[in-house]
């Protein structure tokens, strides 16, 4: 086992820079955890919820890569197996399904100046994570890299084996569609920028948008400048040096480059183990407030200081949970989760509160924490009601920046990223989001605002409405008829139908009683799908008719199906979590639903990275006789999914959501429904986990969830007691949940 693999299994658990306690949360986190089988997320540095995040970039340059040679798919900077380092990416999406950001390349390099990304990548080795650095060994060049992060800003430290040695910041490639940029010489040691992005998922509707930035490195270059990709011109052999990668390179009397494919550099004659240390700061509203975030976050070139800032913010962020027992896998899988969460949404206003408008050119201010990057069609299911629970102001600041979101441009977002309303995925899920919040007890915000914004795009005629585009048909027949072979939409009405449930929660709770009545009726026209000769949900046609021929597997491994959205009928049936008692009564009672809900399981249809079905094994709650079925599915699928590897997640982590499920499920409660404030209880990881609650939000100081285990094989909930009381049945609401003090699983191997 090479030295790499030993770090990926935890069995190295040190930072160059800091001793790394075994009683820290941190030391439990393994970044790699996620980095391969499409799970997307990065192993790079980055601070809780921080806007600046400094991740290796392998997934471009070299036909040694194992994935995505050209990297014009894949959507995450860093894949596990791959071994070409091109450079450090600053600013990156992290557990996303489509490519975007991934830019502003910082590269070492030592020998004659190249700056073709292809000539200059190296492989490397020593690779090594922890929450808030990352280092490796460019074995090409003999040099170590080490970065780390503030909340808006980067550092790196190189330390190069003598001779020429250069710094390269690439400013062309990247994940993002866009190549341009513009930079400009400030001193010896310091340049300043911009740089396009933009095209999320390529086909959507999003704008370009740029990114500023500084940077600075601590000792002055012998030689400094720019280079820039020249384009093949007819005639014209001068323009051309292979010496230079087909660069032509940029020294003197140019103070400033704008264009495609460019990027800086400086060279230096190094001393054998001599360090150069190199900071960035970002912003997305200009360059003299990247350079304001940069010299607020970090005091000169303290790459230490920085690397045990972020090390701590860490520890702090994630000791509000405390378990106890389990295993150190166990320990690991959990706070290597609870971590993943904290890496989106991110905050986007810089130091003096500024920050871009939703969808506009202006540039406005905020007193409390702005956020971007929301994939709320993932994270409303389980990312926000954690939040909610366990980080109340958090939420609170995010349920603000989506009110905020409205007043600026006039829509809830979908999924918004920096500012840009992507529409990717479908839905209406911000009004779930929200009303889920006010009715889990978090009510610190503009009710009336939030409830015009729901109001307004649960009825806006299609042709006027962003979020619902086929809402003339929803609102007219109750469900949105097939149009279109793979217009996916079953999975869209869906979405509306437990958007309009919440809705119909949050209209009754502020007193708008028929429209709670109206919402109400309308969430309920899932049935009309209901195909009795399958026992699925089916598309309809526009006349009515379901439509055929109809595979209720058509769909299986994201392949299009007609009427849903990357999955198939089975991945969508059950997906009625408001109205279960009424989907039962559908299926033939209790004992029909219970069997066709174990068929998903029998039969492999389940899918663990698919949002849609991961309540499934929470349902078997909800059937008398069956609650048994819950602990051992959620047992048996932490076993085989979540692992401390880098493979370790069922696929794409969506911004945290398969994370969410992970950390509910081991803590021994799931959030089975967003609208109703409750949560499914199941036999819990460990021995004791310990919730420190928010005292500005909660009475309670601690949540104390405890379980007796008798034996290993004792997966099955015997008995449960709420402050020495027995509590009947499976569920707890919100407000009993923060009250409890202390749940007690007494746990058995009988079914």
């Amino acid at each position: 086992m090479n030295i790499r693999n030993l770090i990926v299994a935890g069995i190295i658990m040190t930072v160059s820079s800091a001793t790394l306690s075994a009683d820290e949360p941190v030391a439990y986190v393994n970044p790699f955890i996620g980095t391969t089988n499409f799970g997307t997320t990065n192993p790079g540095a980055i601070c809780p919820n921080g806007l600046m995040s400094v991740t290796p970039f392998n997934v471009m340059g070299s036909d040694k890569n194992v994935y995505d040679k050209d990297a014009r798919w894949w959507s995450t900077p860093y894949e596990y197996h791959n071994t070409f380092f091109t450079g450090f990416s600053h600013v990156n999406l992290s557990g996303v399904g489509c490519p975007e950001l991934g830019s502003l390349l910082l590269m070492p390099t030592n020998g004659k100046l190249n700056v073709d990304y292809k000539q200059y990548g190296s492989e490397y080795a020593l690779e090594e994570a922890h929450p808030g650095y990352y280092a490796n060994q460019l074995t090409r060049y003999g040099i170590d890299t080490e970065v780390s992060a503030t909340p808006r800003t980067s550092i790196a430290r190189f330390t190069y084996p003598g001779g020429e040695s250069h710094i390269l910041l690439n400013l062309g490639e990247g994940l993002t569609n866009e190549s341009g940029a513009t930079v400009r010489k400030v001193s010896d040691t310091e340049y300043e920028g911009s740089k396009l992005l933009g095209g999320f998922c390529y086909y959507n509707r999003q704008g370009v948008f740029p990114i500023y930035f500084v940077i600075r490195v601590d000792k002055k270059p012998l030689q400094s400048g720019y280079w820039k990709k020249q384009r093949p011109m007819t005639g014209v052999e001068a323009e051309w040096d292979p010496d230079n990668g087909k660069y032509k390179i940029y020294t003197r009397y140019t103070k400033e480059m704008s264009g495609d494919d460019i990027g800086v550099f400086f060279s230096y004659d190094t001393k054998p183990g001599e360090q150069i240390q190199v900071q960035m700061g970002v912003s997305f509203v200009s360059i003299e407030n990247a350079r304001q975030n940069l010299d607020s976050e970090q005091q000169g070139f303290q790459f230490d200081k920085v690397c045990l800032d972020a090390r701590n913010q860490w520890n702090d962020i994630l000791s509000r949970i405390e378990v106890e027992g389990g295993s150190d896998e166990q320990k690991t899988i959990f706070y290597t989760a609870l971590y993943h969460m904290f890496i989106h949404p991110n905050i986007l206003q810089d130091v003096n509160g500024q920050y871009p408008a939703m969808e506009s050119d202006k540039i406005l201010t905020t007193r409390h924490d702005r956020y971007t990057v929301f994939s709320l069609w993932d994270t409303f299911r389980n990312v926000h009601p954690f939040f909610t629970l366990a980080y109340p102001q958090k939420q609170l600041d995010m349920v603000q920046t989506l009110i905020d979101m409205y007043k600026e441009w006039g829509w809830l977002p979908r999924w918004e990223l920096y500012g840009n309303e992507t529409l990717t995925m479908s839905g209406d899920p911000a009004i779930i989001m929200l009303a889920d919040t006010w009715l889990r007890g978090l009510k610190n915000f503009d009710a009336e605002t939030a409830y015009e914004a729901m109001v307004k795009s649960a009825t806006a005629p299609g042709s006027e409405n962003i979020l619902r585009t086929d809402n003339d048909d929803y609102m007219k027949l109750g469900y949105v008829p097939l149009r279109e072979q793979f217009d996916n939409s079953v999975s869209h009405a869906l979405e509306y139908y437990l958007a309009d449930f919440a809705l119909s929660r949050f209209a009754e709770s502020l007193g708008h009683k028929e429209d709670a009545q109206t919402f109400a009726k309308r969430s309920l026209g899932y049935k009309h799908y209901y195909c009795k000769e399958f026992g699925t949900l089916r598309p309809i046609l526009p006349d009515g008719s379901f439509y055929t021929p109809f595979d209720p597997l058509q769909g299986l491994n994201f392949e299009p199906a007609p009427g849903f959205h990357e999955g198939n009928a089975w991945n969508y049936t059950f997906y009625v979590p408001h109205d279960i008692d009424g989907l039962k009564r559908l299926m033939g009672g209790e004992k029909k639903f219970a069997a066709k809900l174990r068929k998903v399981f029998d039969e492999n249809f389940y899918d663990p990275a698919n949002e849609p079905d991961i309540t499934y094994p929470y349902l078997f709650a909800q059937v008398k006789g069956e609650e048994w079925r819950t602990d051992s599915l959620v047992n048996s699928l932490l076993k085989k999914y979540f692992k401390n590897q880098p493979d370790g997640i069922p696929g794409n982590d969506d911004t945290g959501t398969m994370s969410a499920w992970a950390v509910f499920s081991m803590m021994g409660l799931y959030p089975d429904c967003p609208g109703i404030p409750r949560y499914t209880l199941v036999a819990p990881a460990f021995d004791k986990i310990i919730l420190h609650l928010d005292p500005r939000y909660y009475t309670q100081d601690t949540l104390v969830i405890e379980c007796e285990r008798p034996s290993p094989k004792a997966i099955y909930t015997d008995r449960i007691t709420v402050n020495g009381k027995k509590h009947k049945g499976r569920f707890i609401f919100h407000e009993d949940l923060v009250n409890a003090g202390t749940i007690r699983f007494t746990l058995t191997e009988k079914k």
